[in-house]
């Protein structure tokens, strides 16, 4: 069995053409989705890009594998202390060790990524025979990184078992498409719902990334001088709106034409057919939603659902062309894959397999609900369900990374995909049920986890989020000169100990 997993940063769904996008982003994307299976709801655990790869490779949510920020405490695994043997828990039985040994294909385990040095997060690349570090800590373009996977393919792509990770970077900020490459959707539209009244709020707006400091906490930037003319710095207009968004797409848009360079090279050496194809990301990214430009940011149906297109020789021929709308979490694929190549999966895991669904026996399945995480920009921990017909998310808020957002908000995904309209004071019976599942969920979790703290609580404790960490007495500053005192106020009654 070969497997050629193809891992976009910051790649959100909806700007696929696969799922409706109106741009002609990602041709070659879209002809595998007309080869296999397109999964609509299938979201990360826990977000951004360190909390969500550590599940996946680990399968355990952050709530049981310690991993949910970018720094401190919590943004390394739980220690086993004396219990570890030899080998540690994550050693045994992580995601990698699991295809290595499956026993009916035992599949040779190569990344191209330099995820691992970008968040010094060396246990991830545990178990992998080879890894090429491309060295420029996610800075790298996709001309950078197809190379290294079209050499390598030449060496052992007819090689009859093994499993490829090849990590493309171009949708991430700063948006570095070569100016070669052109302006690929310069004559065509914005999405819709993205005004200039909806522009004009974000502008008198609040938070990091957000319109006035699209960089972070300030529009000074020093990462984007000059060096990145398709990233915007501040959305003060909607010429800057259609820079953001030709800037993300055209990432798209550059990722997908080497990943056909890599799915050519298959062709080339006859594999292509009797190759597994995944297609995903490591969390979405957004684009003016909650006033947050990109960035990844919170944890919501834009942050965490990503994109899973799977076209897999023998098990989703039957359903080629076909989309499922179960809702699953991304560990949910690793389980399906390690029961399709005759591995066994560890009783730790949190995956419930999808490989029912990749072989068509479910159009829909999937999940009662799920928990989604994000603990790098805020503290959240958010719902997403389905109620009296109606398609959900709750956000609670523990920090709000300074965005000064109330403690509990819900959107209609269904009518309102880009949260414009937060229905928590309309509709308090759907927010007690989503309560009483979060409560549910964190009982089950508690109750199953190796150690009895929950690193929510530990980043909370250790003054909030890796990302917004000592930042509030100058973004308070900057808030007054700039006319926006009464966000100051606010955001220092929220946060007192902060200021």
């Amino acid at each position: 069995m070969r497997i050629l997993y193809i891992d976009i940063d910051s790649q959100r769904p909806d700007h696929l053409g696969c799922y409706g996008y109106h741009r002609d982003t990602s041709p070659n994307i879209d002809r595998v989705a007309q080869r296999g299976v397109r999964f609509d709801n299938y979201y990360v655990s826990d977000a951004p890009c360190l909390p969500s790869r550590t599940a996946l490779w680990s399968g355990r949510f952050g709530i049981h594998n310690g991993v949910i920020n970018h720094g401190g405490a919590a943004s390394e695994m739980f220690n086993e202390g004396v219990e570890r043997g030899f080998e540690s828990t994550y050693g045994r039985t992580g995601w990698v060790r699991c295809l290595r040994d499956a026993p009916s294909h035992g599949l040779k385990t190569v990344t191209i990524s330099p995820f691992g040095e970008r968040h010094s997060a060396w246990h991830w690349y545990a178990n992998f025979n080879e890894v090429y570090n491309t060295g420029k800590c996610g800075l790298e373009n996709a001309d950078e990184v197809a190379p290294v996977a079209i050499d390598w393919l030449d060496r052992h792509g007819r090689e009859d078992a093994w499993f490829l990770h090849v990590n493309l970077w171009d949708p991430h900020t700063p948006y570095r498409a070569p100016a070669s490459f052109g302006d690929p959707f310069k004559d065509d539209p914005l999405p819709s719902w993205i005004t200039e009244d909806v522009r004009q709020q974000h502008w008198l707006g609040c938070g990091p990334h957000s319109a006035q400091e699209v960089n972070g906490y300030d529009n000074e930037s020093t990462t984007f001088d000059g060096d990145f003319p398709r990233q915007p710095v501040v959305i003060d207009s909607m010429d800057a709106v259609r820079q953001m968004f030709d800037g993300y797409d055209t990432g798209v848009l550059y990722a997908d034409v080497h990943i056909g360079q890599i799915l050519n090279k298959l062709a080339d050496l006859n594999i292509l057919d009797d190759t597994a194809i995944v297609i995903t990301g490591d969390h979405g990214e957004a684009l003016g939603e909650f006033n947050i430009y990109g960035d990844h940011q919170m944890a919501d149906h834009v942050t965490n659902r990503v994109p899973l297109v799977v076209a897999w020789p023998g098990v989703t021929d039957g359903i080629a062309g076909t989309s499922n709308d179960g809702l699953y979490y991304h560990v949910d694929f690793a389980v399906a894959s390690i029961e399709l190549v005759g591995g066994t999966v560890p009783e730790n895991w949190d995956g419930v397999s999808l490989a029912d669904a990749l072989r068509g026996g479910a159009s829909g399945g999937g999940r009662d609900f799920l928990v989604v995480s994000q603990g790098a920009w805020a503290c959240q921990r958010s719902v997403r369900f389905r109620h009296d017909g109606g398609e959900y998310i709750c956000i609670r808020s523990y920090h709000d990374g300074h965005h000064a957002f109330p403690d509990v908000m819900l959107f209609d995904i269904a009518n309102d995909p880009h949260a414009l309209n937060d229905l928590a004071p309309l509709r308090a019976d759907v927010v007690g049920h989503a309560m009483t599942l979060l409560d549910r969920w964190m009982g089950d979790m508690m109750r199953t986890a190796s150690h009895a703290i929950d690193p929510m609580w530990t980043v909370m404790r250790e003054g909030g989020p890796l990302h917004t960490r000592g930042l509030l007495p100058a973004y308070l500053k900057r808030l007054k000169a700039t006319g926006r005192a009464p966000w100051a106020e606010r955001l220092a009654t929220i946060h007192p100990n902060e200021c």
